[in-house]
């Protein structure tokens, strides 16, 4: 196997496109959704079977990186012979392949990180990935990822959502309170507020506009937004459009 590594450079991207394992890519993201929304000057970084993933999106692999048991051989071989670097690690190893992938994509020095993967797989998987999209290793990155139909947005400081009116948006603390949120744009607004872990307060809003705008004085907050359309703005008699 090959071992090999990327290192950053004056002309580094600024963009991380980090693909993680489980269920692939729904189809018709895949074609019609998620080519918008990756720019095609990114480095590209498998996280072990997120190799598959690329394969789906028809992206062009830089890095792909694990302990590699679960990677397809044909689809490694491929992408290798294409210019794709490996770094592999023992199956005995302290983190997920995805922790691994992201540390790869921070260390590059860049500045935004887009997480690409299916929803499905091991929920054990599914649970830590979320929780390390707000941990400290990101924490000088902007982060945003497509989970299955879901967004996941990553808010530290500020940020903005997107979407049709009436889509649910879910807002969870991580890792500590996250204090003085104020929002403009979600159905149920919040004002000088906070969120604290284990709390669903934040769950099952909506996006009273195209445009929502997140602020928080502390802490890190995730904004999900799972894809699926509310009620309550429409029993308001504003129908989403």
């Amino acid at each position: 196997m090959v071992t090999a590594e990327l290192s950053p450079t004056s002309t580094s991207p600024s963009t991380a496109i980090v693909l993680a394992g489980g269920e692939l890519v729904d189809e018709h993201l895949a074609a019609h959704d998620l080519p918008d929304r990756l720019p095609d000057d990114a480095v590209v970084i498998a996280a072990d079977s997120g190799l598959g993933v690329a394969t789906r999106l028809g992206l062009r692999v830089d890095l792909v990186v694990g302990d590699l048991d679960s990677v397809d051989p044909a689809q490694l071989a491929t992408a290798q012979a294409a210019g794709a670097q490996v770094r592999s690690h023992p199956a005995a190893k302290d983190a997920t392949d995805l922790e691994l992938a992201l540390g790869e994509a921070r260390d590059l020095g860049v500045s935004r990180v887009v997480m690409v993967g299916g929803h499905g797989g091991r929920t054990d998987h599914l649970l830590a990935g979320a929780l390390l999209l707000g941990a400290d290793l990101l924490a000088d990155v902007e982060v945003v990822a497509y989970l299955g139909p879901a967004t996941l947005t990553v808010v530290r400081g500020s940020a903005s959502l997107h979407g049709r009116p009436g889509e649910y948006v879910s807002l969870l603390a991580l890792h500590g309170p996250a204090r003085g949120i104020t929002t403009d744009g979600l159905l149920y607004p919040l004002q000088d507020e906070d969120l604290v872990p284990g709390s669903t307060r934040g769950v099952s809003n909506e996006l009273a506009r195209t445009t929502a705008h997140l602020a928080l004085r502390a802490g890190v907050l995730l904004a999900v937004q799972p894809g699926e359309l509310g009620t309550h703005l429409a029993n308001q008699g504003a129908p989403p459009s």
